[in-house]
């Protein structure tokens, strides 16, 4: 699954958009594309930041769904390893020599709870969320049965409305059960606020991790009262790590986008007012995409439409250029407004995603490129593992 890609093999415009060593005028498109310098600058500032306030960052790989990018995390950012949500995106981790792996959502299906707990006989730790004292017996069967340990976390909502208890009596009921339960290990708290993360205002954002962390806190203390002291509290996303670092409750960030960056993400304020795209973060994917037609004098038509992207969090927009505005979409046509006539057929745009993690999952590679050249691709390793 994780084989050294042998380009040799593969053909241009059928297995790949690119190879190695041409021109970025010549990717073909619609295709994922990365600037290089700018994802280095963005993994090397937050393993920076995450450093000097003694935090752990484990970053989030379904956001990127891929190995070459969570190694660059863990190379250039110090990251200590990677959050899935799904068991079978773990494993392509897991296979791809990660090893330290964070399910960060509830396995309740019996084969899948299976095969989470084989994972760690391919040498890695595995930690998975729990939020019902029922999901632990049968947890611990099957590290029993593998003769692995499966390490979990107890989930709190502290806000995102999903997954997760909301009492810390509860979080205690479970967190005892899992100590007491074999082949099990107690290691701390899946403590994520993803309502907030895309909160334009930084002070709105700040009030809900105010609660979240006062919450959390009661959780913790309660637990150290009962002889259960968290070795891991984690959460924190790009919208929200600073607070999380600065609590003194956390000690472990989730943070995804910030890799890549996206148009939702973008639009989010930093304390002092300024769109976190404009300074905090920069842009480094790309959806590269060709003008196919211009009939019209005043619409240029791009063949990046639905499916080469998602757009439930809207529109991407074109990087680097106020005259032209992408517009509306359909499956396989973006129309671009072109009031003055100025692109061409061929022309090529960068478009910003609106979500950068589903328009990463319908594709299978990444180009990426520094100073006008193609310099690798990568594949998205665990595209489509959704089970």
């Amino acid at each position: 699954m994780n084989a050294p890609v042998n380009f040799d093999t593969l053909e241009v415009g059928f297995d790949v958009p690119a190879l190695p060593g041409m021109d970025e005028a010549d990717i073909q498109t619609p295709c994922l594309i990365l600037d290089l310098d700018a994802l280095e600058r963005n993994i090397r500032k937050m393993g920076d930041y995450a450093k000097a306030h003694g935090m752990r960052h484990r970053a989030h790989g379904k956001m990127h769904k891929s190995v070459d990018v969570l190694k660059l995390q863990q190379e250039l950012g110090g990251a200590v390893g990677v959050c899935c949500q799904k068991v079978s995106e773990a494993e392509v981790f897991v296979r791809g020599g990660i090893k330290d792996v964070l399910v960060s959502n509830q396995v309740r299906d019996p084969l899948k709870i299976d095969r989470l707990a084989r994972l760690p006989k391919l040498g890695s730790r595995i930690i998975v969320c729990v939020d019902d004292v029922a999901n632990v017996a049968d947890l611990s069967a099957a590290a029993q049965r593998h003769g692995t340990t499966l390490e979990c976390f107890v989930e709190i909502d502290c806000g995102a409305g999903r997954c997760g208890v909301k009492t810390t009596p509860e979080v205690v009921e479970i967190a005892k059960a899992i100590d007491a339960a074999p082949g099990l290990k107690f290691t701390g708290i899946q403590a994520y606020q993803g309502a907030m993360q895309h909160m334009d205002s930084y002070d709105d954002r700040k009030a809900k991790l105010d609660a979240a962390i006062a919450q959390v806190k009661d959780a913790v203390d309660a637990l150290k009262a009962e002889g259960l002291e968290p070795e891991l509290v984690s959460g924190g996303g790009t919208g929200s790590y600073y607070f999380e670092s600065n609590s003194g409750v956390y000690n472990e960030l989730q943070c995804g986008s910030y890799a890549f960056m996206d148009a939702d993400y973008g639009r989010i304020h930093d304390a002092e007012g300024k769109r976190i795209d404009q300074g905090e973060w920069e842009n480094a994917l790309f959806i590269l995409t060709s003008v196919m037609s211009h009939a019209k004098p005043h619409l240029a038509v791009v063949d990046a439409g639905l499916k080469a992207q998602s757009v439930d969090s809207g529109l991407p927009f074109v990087y680097g250029r106020t005259d032209v505005k992408y517009i509306k979409c359909s499956d396989e046509h973006g129309v671009v407004e072109d009031p003055n006539g100025v692109l061409k057929v061929n022309d090529k745009l960068r478009l910003v995603p609106g979500h950068c993690d589903p328009t990463c999952n319908v594709h299978d590679w990444y180009v990426g490129v520094r100073n006008g050249k193609v310099e690798t691709l990568w594949p998205v390793s665990a595209r489509g593992k959704a089970y």
